[in-house]
């Protein structure tokens, strides 16, 4: 299922796509990207569980996310749903910059809640930089708060 374009956000990396792409995985591994356990259970996340040792193949996951495709090194596409959201959060290596796109549907009235508090907030925005920076930091070069741009 196609689903519809929420928005980008990039961060330059100055390091290998090796290093970066290591970076990721470990920022990736250790739970829910950009929430808690907790707050996956609350949200009701599929899936909910981690895959004990997480390389990012199809099928692995992590709290709130599964991999539908991996190009290592290029391109990382998790996949998640819970009770007010189907989403997909597509990671782009592109020479010097980690790009992070986010698509999904907010079925229904709770869903169309969820969607005005998670982007009207600014939460989204906030959590998908901050994991970027992270992952930036993490390769060895990590840029500066203002340098993460949308």
């Amino acid at each position: 299922m196609e689903l519809p374009f929420v928005d980008e956000h990039s961060v330059p990396v100055h390091a290998s796509t090796d290093a970066v792409w290591a970076a990721l995985l470990r920022t990736l591994r250790p739970g829910v990207v950009g929430g808690s356990p907790v707050l996956a259970r609350v949200l009701g996340c599929d899936p909910m569980e981690r895959t004990p040792t997480f390389e990012a193949r199809p099928g692995e996951a992590v709290p709130g996310f599964r991999v539908a495709e991996a190009e290592p090194g290029r391109r990382l596409v998790l996949r998640g749903r819970h009770r007010f959201a189907d989403y997909a959060l597509t990671f782009v290596l592109d020479g010097e910059r980690l790009r992070a796109l986010t698509h999904a549907a907010f079925p229904g009235l709770s869903g169309g809640l969820y969607r005005a508090a998670l982007l009207w907030t600014g939460a989204h925005r906030m959590v998908t930089r901050a994991m970027l920076r992270r992952v930036s930091r993490a390769a060895g070069v990590g840029p500066s708060p203002a340098t993460a741009r949308r």
